[in-house]
């Protein structure tokens, strides 16, 4: 029996419908994290023929130059503006080896089944592929859940997506096989007149909750969240809330890459390292 969806699959389509047609409007974060992406992937000295973009959106995703590009997104509206395959990110929709990279912004964060997205990714990818991801995680929205957790002390409910951190995402690489594994995390501070605005962003960009079975709020705990929000304020009367992006990067194996040394094939002992030279 598979375990229950952490996320509502049905409900992450439709957010992310409502979200298409203003998109750009909202598309910072998801912008900050493909400016990423492409800051890793030029540090890379080779060429790419075949490449999958795991989650479109607008398609801003430029691949490099001369290679064809498949693009996956949940969304119908979405799919059908970058003409894209819909389907979701933890399913599989490709044949394996069919791509020699993947790269991936912005929504692994919200795939009910990540350790399995990962082993696709790992699936897809041929030998010596390279795998460039990013998705909110860490300390993200940490403003928001206090707030929250504050206004509904009584009784909390579950609002806040549970988050990877950094450490975790390195672990599910090694997990899924791929090998040189990176993680690495940058956090973006954004500063909002009121809770109204991060929300009305969160909206925009399709990050709501997508937890389900959680109840509404209530217009007394609304306002209770949104005193709260204001009281965090700085003297610009702007609160503070941050974005983590979590990065990784992997590569398909392959024999011609860097081996780590057999265990036990060391010819100079550590503490013989760290004598002092005379």
């Amino acid at each position: 029996m598979s375990p229950p969806d952490i996320f509502d699959r049905a409900r992450r389509r439709i957010r992310r419908d409502r979200a298409a047609p203003r998109f750009t409007e909202f598309a910072f974060i998801r912008d900050w994290m493909v400016e990423g992406i492409a800051e890793r992937l030029d540090a890379v000295r080779r060429d790419f023929t075949d490449v999958l973009d795991l989650g479109a959106f607008d398609g801003s995703f430029a691949p490099p130059p001369g290679a064809n590009v498949t693009r996956l997104d949940a969304g119908a509206r979405f799919a059908a503006r970058t003409g894209s395959v819909q389907g979701d990110e933890d399913q599989p929709h490709f044949p394996d080896a069919s791509f020699d990279l993947v790269v991936s912004a912005g929504v692994l964060d919200s795939v009910n089944d990540l350790p399995g997205a990962l082993a696709l990714v790992r699936r897809a990818l041929r030998p010596d592929g390279l795998f460039l991801g990013a998705f909110l995680g860490g300390g993200t929205l940490s403003t928001l859940r206090a707030v929250l957790l504050e206004a509904e002390a009584d009784r909390p409910a579950a609002r806040i997506h549970p988050q990877v951190d950094v450490r975790s995402a390195g672990d599910l690489l090694v997990r899924a096989g791929f090998a040189l594994p990176v993680a690495d995390v940058e956090t973006l501070n954004v500063r909002y007149a009121s809770l109204f605005d991060l929300v009305r962003d969160l909206r925009g960009m399709g990050a709501a909750s997508l937890l389900p079975g959680t109840p509404p709020l209530a217009r007394d705990t609304v306002a209770r969240a949104a005193a709260a929000f204001a009281s965090r304020a700085d003297a610009e009367g702007r609160t503070t809330e941050r974005f983590d992006a979590i990065f990784v990067t992997g590569w398909a194996p392959d024999p011609s890459q860097p081996q780590p040394a057999r265990r036990g094939s060391a010819t100079t002992s550590l503490a013989d390292a760290l004598k002092p030279k005379l």
